[in-house]
Parts: C-alpha cells; structure tokens; sequence
C-alpha cells in the first residue's frame, strides 16, 4: 500500500523518539484528549442532571397548577371543567402548606418531645391517581392513608427518627389559629392531628425526601381548616410537550381568579440558571481544547524551526508550497483524530465508574463528589449523547486544524535556498 509523502513524513514527525519534540508531541495528545474527554462527561452530567430533576419535579408534582389568592370551594366544579378541555388526562384539588410536627410522647419520662418542621401534601387515600402518582415512591412500609395515616420521606425519617408505626402530631393553621384564640381567653379546643407514620417514601429529589409529608386530602383539609376547600388544582396533560399550549387554553376558559401555571413556570429561576450554568461551563471548557490547540501551535512551530532543513530538501527537489503545508496539517490531523478518540474513550469509561469512583473517594480520602444534600441527587446522573460527543470530537479536529495553519503556512513558504544556506 502506497502512503502519501505528506503523510508519511506527518507520521514520521510524530513518531515517539526521546526528543524534546517528541515530548511535546505526546503532551499534544494529552491535551487534545483531556479536553475532549473533560467535555464529554460535564456536559453528560449536566444533561443528565436535568432530566432527572424534571423526572423528579414531574413525578412529585402536577403538570400544570391551577391556584387563585384564596381558598377554591366547590372545586369539582372547576376541576370537571378543566378535564373538558382537550389535551388533559385528569385533575384533582391539592391542599399544600408548611406545618410544625411534635415527635415523642409528651407524657414521656425518657425523652423530651421535640418540634420539627415540614411541608404535607395531600393525595386520594387509594393511592391510585392519574395525577399524582405517589404510590411508586413508596420504599418502607405501606402506601395508606385512610383514617389518621401519613407517608414521610426518606431524609426527614432518617434526620428525626421516626419510622412505620411511630406516632406525630402535626401543628398546622387551624391550631395555630386555635392557639391564638386560647391566648386571647375565647373558648376554643385545640387538638392537633396526631397519624400514625405509615410508610417511608423516596423520590431521589433530596428536598422532597427530606421536607414533605403526604396526608389524605380530608385530613389536609382539617390541618388547614379548609372545610371542603382545596388551595389548589393539580392537572395531568396526555403530552407533556403541549403541557403550555394546554396551560394557554385553561387560563382562556377559567373564571378569575384562577389561572394556571405549568411546572416549569413555577421553577423558571431554577431552570435559568442551570441553563446560564451549563452554557458557561460550555465555554470555559472549550477554552481548555483551545488551549491543547495553542501547544500543538508551538509544537508545530518548534518542528517547523527544527526541520527547516529538510523542508529545503524537499522544495529543492520539487515539492511545492501546498505538499509542505499539507506535511503539518496532516500532522494536526493525526494529533486531533486520535487525541478525539481517546478523549472519547476516557470520557466514557469515566462515565461509566462515575458513581463507584465516587464511593471509592468518599470512603478512601473522605472526599465528597455530587453531595445528595445539595444537588438532590442519591448518585451522579449522566446521560451520554451520540449528538453532543461526535459534535465534542469534530469540534476538537477542527481546532487542531486550526492551530496548524499558521506553522504550515510557513513552512511552506521558506525559501530552499535560505533553508540549505549553512548546509
């Protein structure tokens, strides 16, 4: 098989002597592959950091919330109204607030009682809504809530100790409002509600895990003082992409107040600023690609200086400009090409022990990667895609190329007789 004389001299530079040049040359791999790798795995990271916190925010969440500034009554009404309209699965009326919950027995002689703090939501007592799906989340115990029942999360179990079968007493408004009427010498009982936990519940979402408590809607109603009212109407879609055009139509046909909000309305900072984050670490990465292509500038200028005697050569003997240049861009090429591929190679197979190298980490040096408690995250999500890593590679070709044109420029216009002057 017969080689080009460009590429053969390209390979014949890049052949690993023990030379300064050599050195350099394996660096420009390093760092061509650094790159590309580094690359690979933020942007899978992030990518798969979103999808899971929209997984997430969905599972525990409605699609679209249609709320008002008071108390919905007679909210079958609106909620048989909103399932008329076209692109909407079901509907149901959500009560969600904050509440103080009391753990331990009062009367108890070997623990003080303590107070903690906490977010309920109700859900149907069946467990079988088409809207909120809580059921599937359920990790320890029973998903029940009929009578005086309450799910909690994982994080709030394990931070205050309490587990299936353990009694609370939840502090919402209408003790609250209860307590203050007391103060003020008016006749009133205060009773909180006091469920028995029933199961242990884990959506991966840390503030989720960690702040809520699900009830059943009758008793959210009672810690509130609701009467039959709800706060809000949770709303399912048929497509989660035409989630805004639904959100469009319900605000047309809905009486005021109310008005409708989608999922990522209620979280748009949220969503900003993964956005504006990701973009930026976009940036700042490329800058480390470009920076590989700066030292395989120099590498190709320090080839160029030392090999000017042959580059006379071979114009002497007929070469002309576009062969020489051809010498360095193929040269580039060869660097970009394989140092894509190994790039590529390591971005994956660190995709793919991402999470054991993190235990290994945590467990070894006590370092700390992708802490749950900040990113809500029980492990590091990523999501590899084929788009985003073959772009990350042609792009690092491309910068390669890019950075040998000035060094294959000039080579390629040295005089021959300047370059064989001393020989």
């Amino acid at each position: 098989m017969n080689v080009p004389v460009e590429l053969s001299l390209a390979l014949r530079y890049l052949r690993p002597r023990r030379t300064f040049v050599s050195i350099i040359t394996l660096l420009s791999f390093g760092g061509v592959a650094i790159g590309v790798m580094v690359l690979i795995v933020v942007l899978s990271v992030m990518t798969g950091f979103r999808q899971k916190l929209d997984e997430k925010i969905i599972g525990f969440n409605a699609h679209i919330t249609v709320s008002a500034d008071e108390v919905i009554y007679d909210s079958d009404k609106t909620v048989a109204l909103i399932e008329k309209q076209p692109g909407v699965l079901a509907a149901e009326g959500v009560v969600r607030g904050p509440v103080m919950v009391l753990i331990g027995d009062q009367d108890s002689s070997t623990s003080a009682p303590r107070m903690a703090s906490a977010i309920i939501t109700s859900a149907p007592a069946s467990g079988d809504s088409q809207v909120l799906p809580l059921k599937q989340f359920i990790k320890m115990g029973e998903y029940e809530l009929r009578g005086d029942s309450v799910l909690i999360g994982r994080e709030w179990s394990r931070r205050n100790s309490v587990f299936p079968g353990d009694q609370i007493s939840i502090y919402g408004a209408a003790v609250i409002q209860g307590l203050m009427a007391q103060k003020q010498r008016t006749h009133v009982d205060v009773m909180p509600d006091t469920p028995t936990v029933r199961g242990v519940f884990q959506t991966g979402q840390y503030s989720y895990d960690s702040e809520f408590m699900i009830v059943s809607t009758e008793m959210a109603q009672h810690i509130y003082g609701l009467g039959d009212g709800v706060q809000q109407i949770a709303v399912r879609v048929k497509d989660l992409s035409q989630v805004d055009q639904v959100r469009d139509e319900l605000n047309k046909v809905l009486p005021p107040p109310l008005t409708a909000r989608t999922w990522i309305d209620d979280n748009r900072d949220l969503f900003n600023a993964l956005a504006t984050e990701r973009v930026v670490m976009t940036f700042i990465l490329l800058m480390v690609m470009l920076v590989a292509g700066f030292g395989l500038c120099s590498t190709l200028i320090t080839i160029t200086v030392q090999k000017s005697r042959e580059i006379g050569l071979m114009k002497a003997l007929g070469a002309n400009d576009g062969q020489v240049c051809r010498v360095f861009l193929l040269h580039s090429l060869v660097v970009g090409v394989v140092g894509s591929v190994s790039g590529t190679v390591l971005g994956l197979l660190v995709l793919h022990f991402r999470n054991p190298f993190r235990d290994f980490l945590l467990q070894r040096f006590g370092i700390q990667v992708f802490a749950s408690d900040i990113y809500g995250q029980a492990e590091i999500p990523a999501v590899i895609n084929p788009v985003f890593v073959v772009i990350i590679a042609i792009a690092a070709v491309i910068i390669c190329l890019l950075a040998a044109l000035l060094p294959a420029l000039n080579a390629a216009r040295l005089a021959p007789a300047r370059a064989l002057r001393y020989e």
